[in-house]
């Protein structure tokens, strides 16, 4: 890619991978994401939340977006992995909301039982 090419704004040296298999180790991803660039960090989920999805580091914002276009949709032991460009803002945004959906879905429960509604 020549240094005069645009990249999109939402291309940027982290990616967020999910669906990930369970039984992935860091090893395994700094193997599959390093045939694209130099890796700064490699972040797996281990919580109960947080299994099956992981952040790989690029040195490089190129070498991130040629994982991103080689490996989004990738078959890894039978599963096809997604690969996403990491945007804090959007995922905020959607903490925010289901954390709202969270507070009403207890309300309305709390009104049922007040109420006495099955």
């Amino acid at each position: 890619m020549s240094s005069g090419t645009k990249l999109g704004q939402d291309v940027n040296r982290i990616l967020y991978i999910k669906n990930l298999p369970y039984s992935i180790t860091g090893e395994d991803l700094y193997d599959l994401f390093g045939k694209y660039g130099a890796i700064r960090q490699i972040r797996l989920g281990n919580t109960k939340e947080t299994r099956g999805t992981a952040y790989v580091v690029y040195e490089i914002v190129n070498d991130s977006k040629q994982a991103f276009d080689n490996l989004n949709g990738f078959h890894l032991n039978e599963r096809y992995i997604v690969v996403m460009y990491h945007q804090p803002e959007k995922q905020a945004q959607i903490a925010m909301k289901q954390a709202e959906l969270a507070k009403r879905e207890e309300e309305l429960a709390a009104f049922k039982r007040a109420n006495d509604i099955a």
